[in-house]
């Protein structure tokens, strides 16, 4: 997480893309990344790290995660408070696959361990944050995504102007809304692109 903390150090408005969305162009050709919508953690002249947003875990439930990674034992599984049963698992990205990445508003904060974004969003990748959401007392809104996206330093600038890449600003609804498949036509949408209109593979997905 180097890469996020110096980032966020130097701050938006150098042309770097923190606290933005990127929206896969939907000729995407890699697999991992075709529909994706990522909210950018951290990027600077070191690189960029994001966590997709839209691309659900499959079959794995929060509440089974939290058995599995032994925060709560399985008997209290059914005891969980409602928010947490809500929290999606997601496919963050292709890096670190085996560790979970919180993205969640600003309503929760651990010392040292949390990393503020933007506009009311922090990422956190503890087992402490776990622990808070199993308890009832974590963040009003977060997602645990499995992973992240990571480039090298000029790679996502160079995928950008080749077209890989539309942005946009993000939103809390982009983020957090419980509808993963819809993320990615709510985000084309919100910089005015009908999905129809850019796409001639549009219906035969």
């Amino acid at each position: 997480m180097k890469i996020a903390r110096k980032a966020a150090q130097q701050g938006p408005g150098r042309g770097y893309l923190d606290g933005q969305m990127l929206i896969a162009m939907p000729a995407m050709n890699d697999e991992r990344f075709s529909r994706a919508v990522i909210y950018v953690c951290a990027h600077s002249t070191e690189g960029a790290m994001g966590i997709i947003v839209n691309h659900p875990a499959s079959n794995i439930k929060f509440p089974d995660l939290l058995v599995q990674l032994e925060v709560i034992p399985a008997s209290e599984r059914i005891q969980l408070p409602t928010r947490a049963e809500e929290v999606k698992v997601l496919k963050g990205g292709p890096v670190e696959t085996g560790r979970g990445f919180v993205l969640h508003s600003a309503d929760f904060f651990i010392e040292n361990s949390t990393l503020p974004i933007d506009e009311g969003i922090c990422l956190t990748a503890t087992l402490d944050i776990l622990k808070a959401i199993a308890r009832g007392n974590g963040p009003a809104s977060a997602i645990l995504a499995l992973g992240y996206a990571g480039w090298a330093p000029g790679q996502l600038e160079q995928e950008i102007q080749q077209n890989g890449w539309l942005h946009c600003a993000a939103d809390p609804e982009l983020i957090f809304g419980k509808d993963t498949g819809t993320k990615y036509q709510k985000a084309l949408r919100k910089i005015g692109i009908d999905l129809g209109m850019l796409s001639s593979e549009a219906g035969h997905a």
